[in-house]
């Protein structure tokens, strides 16, 4: 019921003996969720050449420098511990340059670093056009889904937003302008592909486009031991972009999986709903998952409710707002593929419905043994009598990546342990719910265990305080 990641939001003032010191600037989730703790000022840019100002300034007054965008991001993780000013792109969202000649298999189009997936989706469909699968949150911008190697699922087709990238334009640590070319051999090229904004704001993108198309989504319910001694590269790689969710407590997965149909095949235009929930449902989701701080029963009822839930299309018609109840569902590319917020709902987030979550990446080659290992885990855990629950409204997500090459990207390959990438990458997403009652922490937490043998922190680090246990 709540995003995997953490969006940018609006950032509070620590004041010390009444005069303001330092600005903490939050994720979305707000005061106790810091994505940067020493911020001398928040700039909200209006324009490129508004940025460009902003970072020459900067580097007179020998200040560093971090853009933020309007999406998710990583906790606590954004800036150093030096004064940084923020420059907010949200703002500077302008689209243009289109460019896709009738009968042309593919074109392009140039964004400026704010424009979010919805934005230029809205943009394109009007123009008959698409990203294609190089997509992901509706409310993620362009310039930080590049910096940050985000992603869809997919092993057929590309699936990093970068892989869709043919140029960029980044503000350089001079506060030039500088623009870097789509070149597979060039290190600048591989370097910026996934930056984590090490190389400067990214302020222009140029991405390949391409006609716009129908789409089908479905899904089939497996039993646990199906997958784990199943054909999981079978399952994921036929289809243009597909994933698997794992429901831990009633050891079942579900497979999602996307591909074309001709536009005339229906007239269905279905719209996936991606984080927006009812007052009531927010409501009764909220006190239940809380109550799971305390209660194990509560969390073993949450995926029963969430997996019931998530059985059925989460999908509406678009042009009446009436709900899909049956698989296959169809509908224009980005409508299917992400969707958004129904008109009479609102964000999670909104409702104060929070998350952490755990991601690792492996060799799909290696699929089999980390999900095997991962149910080792958990049945260890059940031994003490503590059972795996997932906390979150579609499960552990399992998503996939086709090999992409750069230097930071976490779809990389030829890397130099040896490790056969050649089938792409699986990722192990697995978010659980942050309670908001009281010392938020969640059910079987380890770090209370932490406590007990260090109560006064003396063996305090760097990773302690990462993994939040100070």
């Amino acid at each position: 019921m709540f995003p995997t990641g953490l969006r940018v939001g609006l950032s509070s003032l620590l004041l010390c003996s009444g005069t303001a010191s330092a600005l903490v600037w939050n994720t979305f989730d707000g005061p106790g969720s810091p994505a940067c703790h020493n911020v001398s000022r928040v700039h909200d840019a209006t324009s490129v050449e508004d940025m460009v100002s902003v970072v020459k300034s900067a580097i007179q007054s020998k200040s560093l420098v971090r853009a933020a965008g309007k999406g998710h991001m990583w906790y606590d993780t954004q800036c150093s511990d030096d004064s940084t000013i923020i420059i907010r792109t949200e703002n500077v969202a302008g689209i243009y340059d289109f460019n896709l000649p009738e009968g042309s298999p593919h074109g392009s189009v140039l964004v400026d670093a704010g424009v979010t997936f919805f934005q230029l989706a809205e943009y394109l469909h009007d123009r008959g056009a698409s990203v294609g699968y190089t997509l992901t949150n509706w409310n993620i911008s362009f310039g930080g889904s590049v910096a940050m190697g985000a992603h869809r699922s997919s092993i057929r087709e590309d699936s990093m937003v970068a892989a869709g990238v043919l140029a960029m334009d980044i503000i350089d640590g001079k506060g030039e302008i500088r623009r870097v070319e789509r070149d597979e051999n060039n290190d600048e090229w591989l370097a910026a592909s996934t930056s984590l904004g090490l190389l400067g704001i990214i302020a222009r993108i140029k991405l390949k486009i391409y006609p716009d198309t129908k789409v089908y989504a479905k899904q089939n319910t497996f039993d646990e031991k199906e997958v784990l001694e199943g054909d999981i590269y079978g399952l994921i790689a036929p289809y243009a972009t597909a994933n698997l969710w794992w429901w831990p407590y009633k050891r079942k997965f579900h497979q999602r999986y996307y591909d074309v149909v001709p536009v005339n095949f229906t007239e269905q235009q279905g719209f996936q709903n991606t984080f927006s929930v009812t007052d009531l449902e927010a409501f009764a989701a909220k006190n239940l998952l809380n109550s799971g701080k305390y209660l194990p029963t509560s969390n073993m009822l949450m995926e029963e409710i969430f997996f019931g839930q998530w059985e059925k299309p989460n999908f509406r018609e678009k042009t009446t707002n009436t709900p899909l109840t049956e698989w296959p569902v169809y509908g224009w590319n980005y409508d299917v593929l992400i969707g958004g917020l129904y008109p009479d709902q609102k964000a999670q987030w909104d409702y104060g419905l929070r998350a952490y979550t755990l991601e690792l990446a492996f060799p799909v080659t290696m699929a089999n043994a980390v999900l095997k290992r991962a149910r080792g885990l958990f049945d260890e855990e059940l031994k003490k009598g503590i059972i795996m629950t997932s906390t979150y409204r579609s499960g552990i997500n399992i998503k996939f990546g086709r090999h992409y090459f750069d230097f930071l990207g976490q779809q990389t390959y030829n890397t130099s342990d040896g490790v056969d990438w050649s089938k792409g990458t699986i990722m192990f997403d697995f978010p659980s719910y942050r309670p908001s009652v009281g010392d938020e922490k969640r059910f079987n937490e380890p770090f209370s265990v932490r406590k007990r043998f260090d109560p006064n922190g003396i063996y305090r680090s760097v990773i302690g305080e990462i993994l939040e246990m100070y």
